[in-house]
């Protein structure tokens, strides 16, 4: 049988799963900036005592400067996500403050496109990240690319939070009892956060059988009576976020 040679996107997958530090993080985002063809990809963490941390492709004078000018205050990416469990667009939150119109403009000044797509995430411990593609496009540019490309993004935002949490002392220490393969971590996400079954398929790019798969073995290792029960009982386990 001949199988086919894994996609550029898997390759970068791959690359993300096996990350042993994040150090790794850096490179793989960097990858997947490539990947997307757009200016810049960043995941933003907050943990529950306000501490930061992050990586991605955003110029480090901007980063710096965004840290100086403690700028989580008023963002209204971080603001406007924290209320939301799904992706936002960055053009339907509010900009019209006077702090937050000189926040945008300084943005701009420092290389940061006026197109964002950010994906809230949410973990244990009050764990808080987003996970945003920038670029610098017209209206109907963005459009496309995110009509293109959400359910992947939304994907690859959650297996990059994942991977990230496994770095988080206070969760390596208490370790997890249960485990879900990344497949079938993927496919919960995707049904907790509203698809249907062809559109995880889709995303997953598998048939809808091997979706069946997926989801019976996740069921049975939680010892869930349906899917519902499934992925209600992977959400309070902290095996799967959204």
């Amino acid at each position: 049988m001949n199988v086919a040679p894994p996609t550029r996107l898997e390759r970068i997958l791959n690359c993300l799963e096996r990350a042993s530090d994040p150090g790794d993080l850096q490179s793989v985002i960097v990858e997947l900036r490539g990947h997307f063809r757009i200016d810049h990809l960043v995941y933003h963490w907050v943990s529950a005592d306000g501490d930061q941390y992050g990586c991605g492709t955003y110029p480090p004078e901007w980063v710096s400067r965004y840290l100086q000018k403690d700028y989580l205050r008023i963002d209204p990416v971080v603001l406007g996500c924290y209320q939301r469990f799904h992706p936002v667009e960055w053009k339907r939150l509010d900009w019209s403050g006077k702090a937050v119109r000189a926040f945008a403009e300084d943005a701009r000044a420092h290389g940061i496109g006026a197109q964002g797509f950010s994906v809230p995430l949410r973990g244990p411990n009050g764990q808080f990240a987003l996970f945003t593609a920038n670029h610098d496009c017209d209206d109907d540019t963005w459009r496309d690319f995110t009509q293109s490309h959400c359910r992947e993004l939304i994907l690859i935002a959650h297996d990059f939070n994942r991977k990230a949490l496994e770095f988080e002392p206070k969760r390596a220490e208490a370790g997890n009892t249960l485990s879900l393969s990344p497949r079938e971590v993927d496919a919960l996400t995707l049904l907790a956060l509203g698809y249907g079954r062809a559109q995880v398929a889709e995303t997953l790019s598998i048939s809808e059988h091997t979706l069946r798969v997926y989801i019976e073995s996740a069921r049975f290792k939680l010892g869930a009576i349906n899917t519902v029960h499934a992925v209600a009982r992977a959400l309070s386990r902290g095996l799967i976020f959204v």
